[in-house]
């Protein structure tokens, strides 16, 4: 039998004149009210998700669900105001009010609290408990019902999060488990994203399952028996709410996990890179193969270049160690990657077993530092239990130890890490441009999938796409020039692997070389100035006093988007356009303008990027 902890609630509130079982948010636009045995969770008065359950059950014996007895309420107001290095923006500010809900049960004195906070732009919300004997997490109640008919984007779950977010308004189907985040859009103008933040030692990441009634969409932990003593949490159960900028420009996963525990981060430098493994596969065993690429970052001013897979097996009798020292004198630094030899391992490339055990680890780590590797990509995990999230965070703090950064591939998404260990600059988790190698299907659907990915994974966190392809992979693409230099400004990462060929890159006009020379990756703010999920995005990022407009359309139509240039509050005088020109043998159309246009005629599967300049 089972220890069932069920949250009874009864709201008594020390906030102002709020309502005995309701509570709200300190702008007021959203509440949570428990109604009925469940929680109502609003927007503006509007239903936008209802908590059809709460609680968690370990290993311990049963406790009849009438035994839970609610002790005290209590509230008050917080905020989150930290710098981050890189991200949405700089600065980041939100404010909430707390409720503490404490419970002991009768018989046994077993403390469990549910902490609910109500952020301007959304809920999170954990369980935490006190008195544990060496138990094991089974299960958690967390269910989010979200009715038939619902608009939303949503991903099958899989252990790389490597998918479309096709729209449905249904939750059947053969397969119910469904990855973070999820977005929904429960009332015109009204949107909420779930997903999870501040993954920590002793837990595992969870996913949403509707096996059962298809409305209703559980929080599974991923089962690997957590173990359970003295004080334990879960991690935060985060909806983002409001309008579909609101959920954009939303940093409420990082707002809620742990501050920075970096001591020193004046090494950490978020940057552009040139990566080798879009156009040859096995190329970065070959010394010809990377000095080109070395040759393209130094000729166009990006920072990093990345060594990718088998460079433990060089030819010609050349190592990587030439390699990185090719790079330094080049003033380019080097990234190498890593197999994470928990995943993927039988088959797979190397080098592999190098950082698995403690030891084996820091030596590793030290060796990069030594020969002067600048970060490492870790790749091939095998899911969201709590032994890849401890090896996770094990691998955040050793490299920090030796002035590594992190990129994450074959990885669970972002939930937060950033913010506590700032040398992850980027997670893959994501269906990116690397699937040109793979599938055909990717052609058709990408330009779809790239204006569905800022409203659905770029939201809650850095997502290492590889975009910004002008010539073919294995598979053709099908997108502008344009559409994909803006994706370069559109996905937030802090690491930004270009995809395609020095050749290419180099072919291309001195106005975009010298783009993306400039290309900034630390971004002040971020603005959602249009859209339509899967349609197109009209996106502004501003790097001091300058703002970088990118937009793409997602479809196989002209299409013309409108700009609000209000929400930019900008003094620029002009505005630099990197344009399709819709001709094959000159694709660019490239100006200069004093005209800030009130809209813009895309091509299909189009874009353009401007940049707003005061001078």
């Amino acid at each position: 039998m089972y220890k069932k902890i069920i949250l009874i609630v009864v709201f008594i509130s020390t906030l102002g004149h709020v309502a005995a079982q309701k509570m709200v948010s300190p702008n007021k636009l959203i509440s949570v009210e428990f109604v009925d045995g469940q929680y109502q969770v609003k927007y503006k008065d509007q239903q936008v998700v209802t908590l059809a359950s709460v609680g968690v059950t370990t290993s311990a014996k049963s406790f009849a669900f009438t035994n839970v007895t609610p002790k005290m309420l209590k509230a008050k107001r917080m905020k989150a105001n930290y710098e981050m290095l890189s991200g949405k923006r700089q600065h980041c500010f939100n404010r909430a009010n707390e409720y503490v809900l404490n419970y002991l049960y009768m018989n046994e004195y077993t403390p469990v609290r549910l902490v609910m906070r109500l952020y301007d732009d959304g809920i999170a919300f954990r369980y935490e408990l006190s008195g544990l004997h060496e138990e094991t997490l089974k299960d958690e109640l967390t269910t989010y019902r979200i009715p038939e008919g619902t608009r939303r984007w949503m991903m099958r779950w899989t252990d790389a999060y490597e998918g479309f977010f096709p729209l449905t308004t249904t939750g059947e189907g053969k397969n119910r488990h469904w990855a973070y985040p999820a977005l929904i859009q429960p009332a015109d103008d009204v949107y909420a994203l779930i997903t999870e933040a501040n993954i920590e030692r002793r837990q595992s990441a969870s996913s949403l399952k509707n096996e059962g009634q298809s409305t209703d969409y559980q929080v599974c932990p991923d089962r690997n028996e957590v173990s359970l003593s003295g004080e334990w949490h879960t991690p935060w159960r985060v909806v983002i709410i409001g309008s579909l900028a609101d959920v954009v420009e939303s940093t409420l996963v990082t707002d809620v996990s742990e501050p920075n525990r970096l001591a020193d981060t004046s090494w950490i430098y978020p940057g552009v890179v040139s990566w080798v493994y879009w156009a040859y596969n096995h190329g970065s065993n070959d010394f010809n193969i990377i000095k080109k690429y070395v040759d393209m970052a130094a000729t166009l001013r990006l920072p990093y270049v990345l060594i990718d897979a088998e460079w433990d097996e060089f030819k010609d009798g050349k190592t990587v160690v030439d390699a990185v020292n090719y790079a330094k004198a080049c003033g380019v630094k080097p990234m190498i990657w890593y197999n994470s030899s928990v995943g993927w391992v039988n088959g797979a490339p190397g080098p592999k077993f190098r950082l698995n055990k403690p030891e084996d680890r820091e030596k590793e780590f030290a060796w990069c530092e030594s020969i002067g590797v600048a970060g490492v990509k870790i790749d091939f995990f095998s899911g969201d239990n709590q032994m890849n999230m401890d090896y996770c965070l094990d691998l955040l703090e050793s490299a920090a130890k030796h002035h590594l950064l992190v990129n994450f591939h074959g990885a669970t998404v972002p939930r937060g890490w950033q913010r506590t260990y700032p040398n992850l600059l980027s997670t893959e988790g994501v269906y990116g441009a690397e699937w040109y190698n793979n599938v055909a299907s990717f052609t058709g659907q990408a330009a779809a999938h790239n204006a569905t990915l800022p409203f659905t994974r770029n939201v809650i966190g850095p997502m290492d796409y590889t975009p910004c392809a002008f010539s073919d992979s294995q598979h053709p693409h099908i997108t502008t020039h344009a559409h994909e230099l803006a994706l370069t400004v559109l996905f937030e990462s802090g690491l930004q692997h270009l995809a395609d060929r020095p050749e290419s890159f180099l072919a291309q006009p001195q106005s975009v070389q010298d783009f993306l020379s400039h290309l900034p990756n630390v971004w002040d703010d971020t603005k959602l100035l249009g859209g339509s999920i899967g349609e197109y995005v009209v996106m502004a990022r501003r790097k001091g006093n300058t703002w970088y407009v990118a937009m793409i359309n997602g479809t196989d139509a002209d299409k013309t988007v409108s700009i609000d240039w209000s929400r930019l509050k900008s003094k620029a005088k002009r505005v630099r356009v990197y344009a399709d020109s819709g001709r094959s043998v000159a694709p660019w159309n490239v100006y200069e303008t004093s005209v800030f246009p009130q809209s813009v005629d895309l091509k299909p599967r189009g874009g353009c990027v401007m940049i707003l300049s005061e001078k």
